[in-house]
């Protein structure tokens, strides 16, 4: 393991990636010299590993906290994996069919929906530029789900926020919203790595764009927020970068005197 006493987590869509979903070769070159400088560098995101297997190798980042916290892996060793219970899962998968609603069913192998050709779902995952997902509503009968996709407008999403009041429901589309217990959170994986690491909060620094980075802005150390960032994740940060198609990850890291 590399001995250090500093580690950066990036989350990716808007952040590592630019809006045309490639990295930037000002941020490879910067992420190449903090880990040649000796600091740590991990990824921080909703998304499932797979998904993002191809920016670790770009990267050559191996520590990662994805579907926003659930699951944890140190270089490979599994650090944590949440799954949501089946009573909860089977209650809104009925309920999802029957409002004709997408769900997306999401855990360390990939994403299932519930049913094909949605057009909430294919808006989703277009701003994702990825295919549409394989399909079983009985998914969750038979696999462990560390984190649901809601697919609906903002005002049915309430109804779904009445019935399960133990739950995050954090929107990352315009009718597309992450569903995990209120509980989990980028900032409880981040603290999985910590621990692992025997680093101190104030030594770890983050960078993101989205509301679900703000959890885990409040916990580290530092915060970064992207320039394409919402108001309301700058205002959760510590410092505002240029934007992520704008060398935002260069630029911030050399405000953090990181470079």
């Amino acid at each position: 393991m590399l001995q250090t006493d500093k580690i950066v987590f990036f989350d990716l869509d808007g952040t590592l990636l630019g809006e045309d979903k490639e990295i930037l070769a000002s941020t490879k070159e910067a992420i190449r010299t903090l880990q040649q400088k000796g600091i740590y560098t991990a990824i921080a995101t909703g998304r499932t590993p797979n998904s993002f297997d191809w920016i670790r190798r770009e990267t050559n980042i191996d520590t990662f906290v994805s579907i926003n916290g659930q699951y944890v892996v140190f270089e490979g060793e599994e650090l944590l994996s949440s799954s949501l219970p089946g009573g909860m899962l089977r209650e809104i998968s009925e309920l999802t069919l029957e409002n004709g609603h997408g769900l997306a069913y999401c855990n360390h192998q990939g994403i299932t929906v519930n049913q094909p050709d949605h057009p909430l779902i294919w808006d989703g995952f277009k701003a994702w530029k990825a295919s549409y997902p394989a399909i079983d509503p009985h998914y969750h009968t038979h696999s462990a789900v560390h984190q649901l996709g809601l697919f609906c407008s903002n005002e049915e999403k309430r109804m779904y926020a009445d019935q399960f009041p133990d739950y995050s429901f954090i929107q990352w589309h315009t009718t597309a919203w992450d569903v995990l217990p209120r509980n989990a959170s980028k900032a409880a994986g981040i603290a999985k790595v910590l621990e692992k690491m025997g680093l101190e909060t104030e030594n770890a620094y983050a960078f993101g764009d989205g509301l679900n980075d703000i959890e885990m802005f409040k916990y580290v150390g530092t915060a970064v927020a992207m320039g394409n960032a919402a108001d309301e994740v700058k205002q959760a940060a510590d410092i505002v970068t240029s934007s992520n198609s704008d060398d935002g990850i260069l630029n911030g890291l050399i405000r953090l005197g990181l470079l």
